[in-house]
């Protein structure tokens, strides 16, 4: 790694950077808490600020909101640094900057805002997620800029502040600010590595199409001793449902659910096939006794490649404490469904609804209240700015990447569509950094490979042929 672009920037900034990331994760960026909303606006005016540090042109924190309600949601951060020229290509660095809550804050070995540095490991809520990324890119375009002078593409950055409550301004936003938003390629830096020693890139994000179902078999609760044996349960027709929703193969059984499913490529199989796994860890870092799925088909393709249907929640009855004789009257669960390419919600949302009516008893009553939805991503393995990728990504680790499709959901879809843009993956966190749980933490050697290797995308960069 001797001959890459930022060596010995880093070098001399390693002392700064993990100084600055320190101060940003103090932060407490929590979107989803509204006592927080100030933190989240702090943490925007930090990122802010690192941008105009790095040689950003112009900087600027964008509200975000309905037309109804203007400036309700958190702010995003915009910044651009057009001076490589028309002819240069154009590139969006997108990520995030709030956090996931800390619950149970009991289970954290250290405060999740205080941040600490045990051996190469930084703990801190959002290191890993997001603003550790978030600063990889911001340091390689300072650096670039301060070893070069200047940058060989146009760069764009927009850096939401709502990613952890499923980015509900991203899209009116990106269609507010199309113009001043397009690019020629998005860089997202907001996903895993299988391991620090086998480099991969995501090609995809899961689609998400979720439902909360609500069912009534009668009046109101009744005494089971009166009643019970006799008139239908709503625990049970709730329960009946779930059950229903898999056959023995652990395949969902909607009508049509996998018409759409586009398999793997070739060389995407060959990828998922080499990638190291072992069950016993896997088991371990989840915290379960056995794995469940899709017969047939390997866990890896079962979080990325496969789409799903997973019970959220589930409800019914008395849960207090003793016992309460009654047969439920009423009952609910909720339903998430996870799609891959080319599955689409406006067709499996329809097909959902027609499944519970065909299977709810007659004489229930049942409702099914949409929660949102996400359309599916994929780019093409063979894309141009794919290859690109791969080999700044194999300069830094000594290898190739490996292809590997995301099982979660983002605003990824919105943003290649929106933009009409190809996107690509450039993520240095590892599956043990218990994102969204406590004890998060970045290893700090791969943020370290994620600047020298986010340096490289840059100046690769410039030879992308617009319209390839």
């Amino acid at each position: 790694m001797t001959d890459l672009a930022l060596n010995a920037y880093l070098q001399r900034s390693k002392e700064r950077i993990l100084a600055t990331l320190t101060d940003w994760l103090r932060i407490p960026s929590i979107s989803a808490d509204p006592n927080h909303a100030g933190d989240v606006a702090a943490s925007a005016e930090f990122c802010a600020r690192l941008l105009r540090e790095a040689g950003m042109t112009t900087v600027e924190i964008l509200a975000t909101g309905t037309a109804q309600a203007p400036g309700s949601g958190r702010p995003a951060v915009y910044a651009e640094w057009l001076g490589a020229g028309p002819d240069a290509p154009t590139v969006l660095i997108y990520g995030h900057h709030d956090v996931q809550p800390v619950d149970p804050l009991a289970e954290w070995t250290s405060p999740p805002f205080e941040p600490v540095v045990v051996g190469d490991e930084l703990l801190a809520r959002g290191s890993a997620d997001d603003k550790g990324q978030v600063l990889m890119q911001i340091e390689a375009a300072r650096g670039v800029r301060a070893e070069r002078g200047r940058l060989p593409i146009n760069l764009k950055f927009l850096i939401e502040g709502e990613e952890e409550v499923g980015s509900p301004h991203l899209e009116d936003l990106l269609w507010r600010e199309k113009e001043r938003l397009a690019a020629d390629i998005v860089v997202v830096s907001d996903t895993t590595m299988e391991a620090p020693d086998v480099p991969s890139t995501t090609v995809s994000m899961r689609g998400l199409v979720s439902f909360d179902v609500t069912l009534r078999t009668a009046r109101s609760d009744l005494h089971s001793g009166i009643w019970g044996g006799t008139v239908p349960n709503a625990a049970l027709v709730a329960a009946r449902l779930v059950d229903r929703l898999h056959d023995a193969d652990g395949r969902v059984t909607l009508p049509g659910f996998y018409d759409d499913v586009r398999e793997l490529t070739p060389q995407e199989a060959a990828s998922l096939a080499a990638i190291p796994f072992d069950e016993a860890e896997f088991r371990r870092q989840a915290g379960v006794a056995y794995l469940e799925g899709e017969a047939s088909r390997s866990p890896f393709e079962r979080v990325g490649a496969r789409p799903t249907a997973e019970v959220v929640g589930l409800h019914s009855g008395y849960g207090g404490p003793g016992i309460k004789t009654i047969v439920p009257a009423t009952a609910s669960f909720k339903v998430a469904f996870r799609l891959v390419p080319d599955q689409r919600p406006e067709r499996v949302g329809p097909a959902f609804r027609e499944w519970l009516a065909s299977h709810v008893p007659d004489g229930a009553q049942f409702e099914a209240t949409p929660e949102g939805s996400v359309s599916p991503l994929l780019t093409p393995v063979d894309h141009p700015a794919m290859r690109i990728l791969c080999s700044a990504i194999e300069r830094v680790w000594g290898a190739a990447p490996l292809f590997s499709r995301g099982g979660g959901s983002g605003p990824e879809e919105a943003l290649a569509r929106v933009l009409g843009a190809p996107l690509i993956f450039l993520g240095v966190a590892l599956p043990d950094d218990n994102f969204h749980a406590p004890n998060e933490h970045l290893d700090l050697r791969q943020l370290w490979r994620g600047v020298l290797a986010a340096g490289e995308l840059v100046l690769d960069l410039a030879s992308y042929k617009v319209g390839a």
